[in-house]
């Protein structure tokens, strides 16, 4: 999948360059592939604070954005990862309502790329 994702920071583009490499899954169905890249990372999915995941065909960019600010009018933290971006790639990841900055998103996309290379994970 190409996302023609472009970053105005080199250490975020040769990320995204290197995810727009990636291949389409392609008779590879299942979780077996993101279940491996999670065990050498570590499994970070389970230190994560409780989540909400919205799913469906239409509104999940607006429910998740109404869910923030409801949240966060309750003096909560909330973290949200959404999908497409408009502009900037780093607008898929905000943490406590900011969006990712650059340097960390380089830096966990390298790690997870790197740690998952010869897994020869998709885009999807």
């Amino acid at each position: 999948m190409r996302d023609f994702a472009i970053s105005e920071s080199p250490a975020v583009q040769a990320q995204l360059d290197r995810l727009g490499a990636l291949s389409l899954p392609s008779g590879r169905l299942g979780l077996d592939t993101v279940r491996e890249l999670c065990d050498r990372l570590g499994n970070p999915q389970n230190l994560m604070p409780p989540v909400f995941h919205v799913a469906g065909t239409n509104g999940k960019g607006s429910t998740c954005t109404y869910l923030r600010y409801i949240l966060e009018a309750q003096g909560l933290t909330v973290h949200s990862a959404t999908k497409p971006h408009l502009v900037r790639y780093n607008e898929r990841i905000r943490l406590a309502g900011a969006l990712i900055e650059d340097d960390l998103l380089a830096a966990l996309l390298k790690e997870a790329l790197d740690t998952g290379a010869d897994l020869e994970p998709s885009f999807f």
